[in-house]
């Protein structure tokens, strides 16, 4: 393993490469490069298929960029695992990373998941441990690192993978064309929307607009499509979210 003070350098130079214009495919590599000052020789980064964005009908896609052993890969192809498994489902709010070892002991892991680490040790991924990397508009995406060896990895070495992760995850999301995926909404639409987020119902929006219940009902019928969602009060939560109308004060 690197001194300490060669990691830390290592850990600026891809902070200065996401500033850059290095690519993503050769931060990828960089990053596993890196990831061998902890003896870990397989990295893997994207949104597994259990973390995917709000809208099911998104045109946001993160990559999915791995360098595990090929018949790992078409292990999982042949099983129909997500590329990413053995892999942790971390929830919404999950920032810290998971190591393998303490979610295979979790009594609440489901019998797949279990099954994915076991047969994973048998081609090598034993020990591991996978970053949780939430960012706005759900796009998850997760990064594990897997030791080629069984010393395991210190705290430190954990904290390290983790920055190093972060940065790359940002790097990939300057790059994405959010703006493509954001819904629109007419003036009309977002103020019914902002009044709906109030609670108030279309009769009271109708009275605060002058319009009618009926005109209402089809603004917040068509927001609710373009939020994807058939519920009103979601909608009108997540075009806040999105910028597309007030927050409530």
């Amino acid at each position: 393993m690197k001194i300490q003070s060669e990691v830390d350098r290592a850990v600026g130079l891809f902070q200065d490469q996401r500033r850059g214009k290095t690519s993503v495919d050769q931060m990828f590599k960089e990053i596993a490069v890196f990831a061998q000052s902890f003896d870990c020789g397989w990295v893997a980064y994207g949104a597994p298929t259990h973390a995917q964005n709000m809208r099911r009908n998104s045109r946001i896609q993160l990559p999915k960029l791995l360098t595990y052993p090929e018949v790992w890969q078409e292990h999982c192809v042949e099983r129909g695992y997500d590329m990413l498994e053995p892999s942790i489902k971390p929830g919404p709010l999950q920032w810290s990373p998971l190591t393998w070892a303490d979610v295979y002991k979790n009594p609440n892991i489901g019998h797949r998941e279990r099954r994915i680490f076991d047969e994973a040790k048998e081609f090598g991924l034993r020990i591991g441990v996978t970053i949780p990397l939430p960012w706005p508009w759900a796009i998850s995406a997760t990064m594990s690192f897997v030791q080629l060896g069984t010393s395991g990895l210190s705290d430190s070495a954990i904290a390290r993978l983790q920055l190093a992760a972060l940065v790359f995850h940002i790097k990939v999301v300057e790059r994405l064309d959010l703006s493509a995926d954001l819904p629109s909404l007419t003036a009309r639409q977002k103020e019914c929307m902002s009044w709906v987020r109030e609670g108030k119902s279309s009769w009271d929006i109708g009275a605060i607009l002058g319009i009618s219940p009926n005109t209402v009902d089809y603004h917040v019928k068509i927001a609710m499509k373009r939020m994807g969602t058939a519920n009103r009060m979601v909608a009108a939560k997540e075009a806040e979210q999105l910028g597309l109308i007030e927050p409530a004060i």
